[in-house]
């Protein structure tokens, strides 16, 4: 792969993804959190599984491994998601996408937990940097620590734990079937589970689910953002790598927030941004090795 065709799948990605955050804010209006968030997973359930069994043999989760990383996967990276949709209600879109900055981050300390992986004195700073990040941007006050913007932030955390913690542990699974088709049984599972969760939380089908944005919204998070985003993802991450693939997280923030801003009349905080700025020179402490690597490679 050419270094600008890989150029143009990052930004491409990014730009899937960053997205997604104000899709998000709009189906909001229309549908309920954990519902929204499991059309959202059953439609890119359908693409994935679908291209799977069109493209391979190797598309059905036998093996133990396999199983298990399709569980962990739907419980923690999909269905974890779930706390996404429901604090983006009150927290503006890019402030949601700057907090998933957190993750490269958040999953190191889940691998330390229970991959044994050790953290340098550089890379705890790194990690002590991030949290300083999460701070700025979530500004917690103690006397309405469970207001609605502040309880919104701290929802989407959640959001990033589970989701830091899902890739660690089915990177424990070490599943040996393709990336796709794991990915498209692991949303139907994480689909599955947010419309129990949905029914349990007793949230009504309403009528505007039928509304132009509500299936424009859905059909953009469930065909764009996540079933073309995850292709185009593990072609990154088979051709460059995963701390190449990693770095899409920091541009995402970027999309989110111009949108936000510009389309939906959202604001950012001049702290929030700086928070951003943070939680990345965190991670550069983080990875500091794969970062020079990649520098002293020519990024070629």
């Amino acid at each position: 792969m050419s270094r600008w065709y890989a150029t143009a799948l990052f930004v491409t990605l990014a730009t899937m993804w960053g997205l997604s955050f104000p899709a998000i804010s709009v189906g909001l209006e229309y549908i309920p959190p954990l519902l929204f968030a499991a059309f959202r997973y059953d439609t890119a359930a359908v693409l994935l599984l679908g291209y799977a069994i069109s493209t391979t043999d190797n598309w059905r989760p036998v093996g133990r491994n396999n199983q298990q990383a399709v569980l962990a996967g739907g419980l923690f990276l999909v269905a974890g998601n779930g706390l996404l949709f429901i604090g983006q209600q009150t927290v503006p879109s890019g402030v949601a996408a700057i907090l998933q900055a957190m993750v490269p981050i958040a999953t190191a300390l889940w691998a330390m937990a229970l991959l044994g992986e050790r953290l340098s004195g550089v890379g705890s700073v790194g990690v002590a940097l991030g949290f300083l990040g999460v701070a700025l941007v979530v500004q917690p006050n103690p006397d309405s620590l469970l207001a609605g913007d502040t309880a919104g932030r701290l929802i989407i955390l959640g959001q990033v734990a589970s989701v830091s913690l899902g890739s660690v542990l089915v990177d424990r699974a070490q599943p040996s079937m393709e990336r796709v088709p794991m990915t498209g049984w692991a949303m139907l599972v994480g689909g599955l589970v947010l419309h129990l969760l949905s029914l349990a939380a007793g949230e009504p089908v309403p009528a505007s689910v039928a509304e132009p944005a509500a299936v424009g919204a859905v059909a953009y998070l469930g065909v764009f953002s996540t079933a073309l985003a995850f292709i185009i993802y593990f072609t990154i991450l088979h051709d460059r790598g995963a701390f190449e693939a990693s770095l899409v997280a920091y541009l995402v923030p970027v999309v989110a927030t111009v949108v936000g801003v510009a389309v939906l009349g959202e604001t950012v905080s001049v702290l929030s941004l700086v928070g951003f700025v943070v939680v990345f020179l965190g991670f550069a402490l983080l990875k500091r090795r794969a970062l020079v690597d990649m520098v002293g490679a020519g990024v070629s």
